[in-house]
């Protein structure tokens, strides 16, 4: 008989998270999955077209059933919207409480990015029909609230402490996406060792694939691409990028390094207004938010692939889901970060890595790939392409996460 899972996470398809990729891998293994998600606005906290506060709340894609509950969109990304956002899913999630009671589980998935609250619900149906919660772990609560949105308030932090280690502790076993997360964990929660796991992120199957684009190729053909893919946000730390720009911009290279940004979220304001206060906009591209199969394209016209984190001991603890995914590509990687992403990237040897806010260090990293040989460079690439097919592919990761969650 096929095994039945629920799944909660704020965030589902249409909106660009590997939850779903998730979800049709375990469909395609002959699992039945049901979702519990928002009203799909990340991360430009607009309603994507066709759904709306009165639209439709059931969908079926891949053969995963999934069930919309109310959510304030995040408009504007401002602290009152976003604080609004984390806490309208989980308190309208409530409302489907009787029909996933009276529904035939056996497992309870909470896919726990941001806020830790989101799988409130999973909690309460795990606990009263008495199955089993995995939780897996991709921000960790409260640190990574920190990151995006300060609270001083000492009263404030120790009450987000208590209650996001409440719902580690409720969940009867837990994936952590680093091995240093892992420990965290089984230290916070007091949980045995074979219930606490590392699985790192894996990329979907696409991020493997080569696609050229012929018109990309020609707008970039006389630059050295660096290219940076994903959120902007205060844990991106977009400031350590413009003030290594700068330093290009002061040095012999100036006209032959350029930035090709592809992505959004709230900070991209202010990545664009630095940018233009420092007279940086010829070194800068800004692409927007491009569906992720059109990723590919933009690997192939980089000669590195960029990935910055703000400096926080705590964000340390976990590995960008865009390092995987350049793993993947086959493209060299200039990284910005300590942790878990830097320890992985050093292992496979297959990038630089600077501290996070050095933009001397970042800035003297891009010059070392820019000197660098082509073949230097693409060696790189392979050593991370042939760690990805050996340690990180999509099919072998999903069967560890099915492995655990069902064994």
């Amino acid at each position: 008989m096929a095994k039945n899972l629920l799944v909660i996470c704020q965030h589902y398809w249409p909106e660009n998270f590997r939850v779903t990729d998730l979800c049709e891998g375990l469909v395609e293994r002959g699992y039945k999955v049901d979702v519990l998600c928002g009203i799909p606005n990340y991360p430009q906290g607009k309603f994507y077209p066709g759904y709306s506060y009165l639209g439709k709340r059931r969908d079926i894609h891949n053969g995963v059933k999934i069930f919309r509950a109310l959510e304030i969109p995040r408009k504007g990304n401002t602290r009152l919207r976003i604080f609004l956002n984390y806490i309208s899913f989980p308190i309208a999630s409530l409302v489907y409480l009787p029909r996933f009671l009276l529904g035939k589980y056996d497992k309870v998935l909470i896919y726990q990015l941001s806020p830790v609250f989101m799988g409130i619900l999973g909690i309460i149906v795990g606990k009263i029909k008495k199955i089993e919660i995995i939780t897996y772990v991709l921000d960790l609560w409260p640190d990574n609230l920190y990151s995006v949105l300060s609270f001083e308030s000492k009263l404030i932090r120790n009450f987000l402490y208590k209650i996001s280690t409440w719902f580690y502790q409720k969940s009867d076993k837990l994936m952590a996406v680093s091995s240093e997360m892992e420990t965290l964990l089984e230290r916070r929660t007091g949980k045995e060792e074979d219930k606490v796991v590392t699985i790192y992120q894996y990329c979907e199957k696409l991020h493997e694939r080569k696609l050229v684009d012929k018109s990309l190729r020609e707008r970039f053909k006389n630059h050295f691409n660096v290219v940076y893919t994903g959120n902007i946000t205060p844990a991106q730390s977009f400031k350590t990028i413009v003030n290594a720009a700068i330093l290009i911009k002061q040095s012999k290279y100036r006209e032959k390094i350029h930035f090709v940004i592809v992505g959004g979220g709230m900070s991209e304001g202010d990545f664009k207004n630095a940018i233009r206060e420092n007279k940086l906009d010829r070194m800068f591209d800004f692409e927007g938010i491009r569906p992720v199969e059109e990723m590919p394209k933009y690997y192939d016209i980089a000669d590195a692939l960029l990935v910055t984190l703000a400096k926080s001991d705590l964000l340390g603890l976990t590995i960008p889901a865009k390092v995987t995914s350049y793993i993947a590509s086959g493209k060299p990687i200039v990284a910005s970060l300590e942790g878990s992403g830097e320890v992985l990237i050093k292992q496979i040897r297959c990038g630089l890595v600077s501290p996070p806010e050095d933009s001397q260090a970042l800035y003297e990293n891009i010059i070392r790939l820019f000197e660098m040989k082509k073949e230097e460079r693409d060696e790189m690439g392979k050593r991370g392409i042939d760690y990805h097919r050996k340690f990180l592919e999509r099919n072998k990761s999903i069967d560890k996460i099915s492995d655990f969650i069902f064994r």
